[in-house]
């Protein structure tokens, strides 16, 4: 089946760690190429004892076992002479590479760019850094609450009362690697027409400053004027009431952008009737969210969900993951698949949310062990 899949018979070498490289190289192996994933041969990448919830899998984090199913490991000691031989034949026969060493370190070992493409013209050499490669900021740990604090993304987050407060979850890495993946296509398919590899290059900050391509936006064509948080239910700085999440007597209901007197109508709220002057839906945003939560407080999320989605209002239940898991709209996406290391190593995890020509991009093979796959690449690739 693999074969059939856009990337089929391309070549990645991913020599990065932690999660923005290896995501990408992941999103690459979903699509059909075949990924070598190159590691230290004692404790290999880092990710695999980097714990989110301190839940392992056969010696390795769930987090690495999600983040590096379907790959291959190659082990490789990139201070020995020897096993640096062998990477660089390898580099011969691959198409893609991806690093994300600290600026400097890849030049040390013979590995940069300008190394790489003296051997292997065509390849496409992905980059990731922290903060790119020039400025005060150049060697600095690119870790992704670093990126998501200094780049204003968790200062957006929150009520105006609150501290900065970041994503639940990895975005910076996540985004970034996203993006290598978007520069890695573009530059195959430049390839596929003139013959020339590329370099392409990310930073953790760049994505995240992208990622707030709106609001920036807003804010440098705004007089420098900075955004405002609601004092309550803020969820977007730049939007007017109702926008937010609002507690109900026993959950809570989130309202997207929507006309104030016709939601006044849906819900009998009088008291909102008045702001017929969408002006002041966000110059007196905190006031009326005031009234709105506390008048969504005396009924269940059910009772407001029947009358607003009857008539189209913008509107959703706040589910968290069980009752996510439970309900069809989420078991219809088949989003969820079981990946094997091998007999009696397994773990549920996400597939890739990619459908081409109607086909799931889904696969069994799980995240390898370190060096599992070392000794029939070299037979398959020749190296000696």
């Amino acid at each position: 089946m693999k074969e059939m899949l856009p990337l089929a018979g391309l070549v990645v070498l991913d020599m990065s760690q932690f999660l923005a490289g290896p995501s990408c190289a992941l999103r690459l192996a979903d699509l059909g190429a075949r990924v070598i994933k190159i590691e230290r041969p004692h404790g290999g990448d880092l990710c695999r004892q980097l714990y989110i919830s301190n839940l392992a899998l056969d010696g390795d984090s769930t987090l690495f076992h999600s983040i590096n199913r379907n790959k291959e490991s190659y082990a490789a000691d990139l201070k020995h002479p020897d096993d640096v031989a062998r990477v660089k034949q390898l580099i011969t026969q691959a198409d893609v590479i991806i690093q994300n060493f600290r600026p400097g370190v890849v030049e040390r070992l013979g590995l940069d760019y300008t190394s790489v493409t003296a051997i292997n013209p065509r390849i496409i050499y992905g980059s990731i850094t922290g903060y790119g490669t020039q400025g005060p900021w150049r060697d600095k740990p690119g870790q992704d609450l670093l990126i998501q604090s200094l780049s204003g993304l968790a200062w957006l987050n929150g009520n105006a009362d609150q501290p900065p407060t970041p994503f639940g979850l990895a975005v910076a890495d996540l985004m970034t690697g996203a993006h290598l993946a978007q520069g890695i296509l573009a530059a195959l398919v430049r390839r596929g027409i003139r013959g020339v590899g590329a370099h392409v290059e990310v930073s953790l900050l760049e994505s995240v400053l992208d990622l707030q391509f709106e609001v920036l936006t807003t804010h440098l064509n705004d007089g420098g004027k900075l955004p405002e948080r609601s004092t309550l239910n803020n969820a977007h700085a730049y939007l007017g009431a109702p926008y937010g999440i609002y507690a109900t007597a026993d959950g809570f209901l989130a309202l997207a952008m929507g006309s104030l007197p016709t939601l006044a109508t849906l819900i009998e709220c009088p008291a909102l009737a008045q702001f017929t002057d969408p002006n002041t839906w966000f110059s007196q945003r905190d006031h009326i969210k005031a009234v709105l939560a506390d008048h969504l407080r005396s009924q269940p999320t059910t009772y407001w969900l029947t009358r607003l989605e009857a008539a189209d209002y913008w509107c959703a239940d706040v589910f968290d993951w069980q009752r996510l898991l439970r309900h069809e709209g989420f078991t219809v996406l088949n989003m969820v698949q079981r990946v094997e290391r091998a007999p009696g190593v397994s773990m549920a995890t996400t597939r890739c949310p990619i459908r081409i020509d109607g086909q799931l991009l889904t696969s069994s093979r799980g995240a390898p062990t370190i060096g599992a796959d070392t000794m029939h690449i070299n037979h398959d690739f020749g190296l000696v």
